[in-house]
């Protein structure tokens, strides 16, 4: 089960968000047994940002009192120490996904092999290499890394995330997921890559293909893998300068007739999962 607590408004600026999301944290402790969702950015790597897709994509899972930061761009730098997570998960090592952390982080970082290679002057003490379909808990959330096909320089995973009967799966940049009907069987919510609705955006370098998933292409691997639900992050250009409501209408239409619901994320929206 699935409960949205999206608040209609977005920020001005960046330390409206923490003002915000810092006693929301604190609220959270009487619902620890249920595993809240809140979307800290929406925005990709990209020059346009609004009150609604202000911050790098970053999301938040708290469970059971703790909180676990996935992803932390460069947007973040010197703000996500505010928010006192428990441990911070990257997905890859774009600036939009890592670079905030330049300066070192003060709790534990779990990240792919891969990606700690691409970051080797981070000054981050307590660090640990996430395995490619190896379980692992962290703050009593297991996370799944499943390889995503992206990017050469960066490669990228998805995860898995399974807290009590709560299963989701995020992958904010993908072109596709390796081992999907793994990734997604039983997951009641797909986070998933808004670089693109409808429009291509693969580039291939050699024999490889590398970049987006349109969207639409995302909410058929959803119907086909039983996943009900799906919200769209990471949003591109087409939705952060574009007409956010007519593209919503869209996405509702294209998730409708695949027997789904879809929405667009933004900035500071949050999700219940039961």
């Amino acid at each position: 089960m699935i409960e949205s607590g999206a608040l209609t408004t977005g920020f001005a600026a960046d330390a409206e968000l923490l003002a915000w999301v810092i006693p929301a944290l604190i609220r959270d402790n009487a619902d620890c047994f249920l595993m809240k969702l809140t979307f800290l950015g929406t925005r990709g790597e990209i020059e346009a940002r609004t009150r609604r897709h202000h911050m790098h994509s970053s999301l938040l899972v708290a469970y059971r009192g703790k909180k676990v930061m996935i992803d932390c761009g460069l947007d973040w730098l010197g703000k996500f120490e505010r928010l006192h997570s428990d441990a911070i998960v990257l997905t890859h090592a774009h600036p939009d996904h890592a670079w905030g952390l330049r300066n070192g982080a003060s709790c534990p970082v779990y990240a792919p092999q891969e990606t700690w290679r691409a970051l080797p002057s981070y000054k981050i003490g307590d660090c640990h290499v996430v395995k490619n379909r190896a379980p692992i808990r962290i703050c009593g959330i297991t996370f799944e890394a499943f390889p995503v096909e992206h990017s050469i320089l960066a490669p990228a995973v998805g995860y898995r995330i399974v807290a009590g009967h709560a299963r989701l799966f995020y992958g904010p940049d993908l072109l596709f997921i390796h081992d999907r009907v793994a990734a997604l069987t039983g997951v009641q919510l797909y986070v998933g890559d808004g670089a693109t609705l409808t429009r291509s955006f693969v580039r291939k370098r050699g024999d490889r293909l590398i970049g987006h998933a349109t969207v639409r292409t995302q909410l058929g691997w959803c119907a086909k893998d039983g996943v009900p639900r799906a919200v769209i992050t990471h949003c591109g250009s087409e939705i952060v300068s574009g007409d956010e409501r007519k593209l919503a209408s869209e996405l509702r239409t294209m998730a409708s007739e695949r027997g789904m619901e879809a929405q667009i994320a933004h900035d500071r929206m949050e999700l219940v999962l039961r």
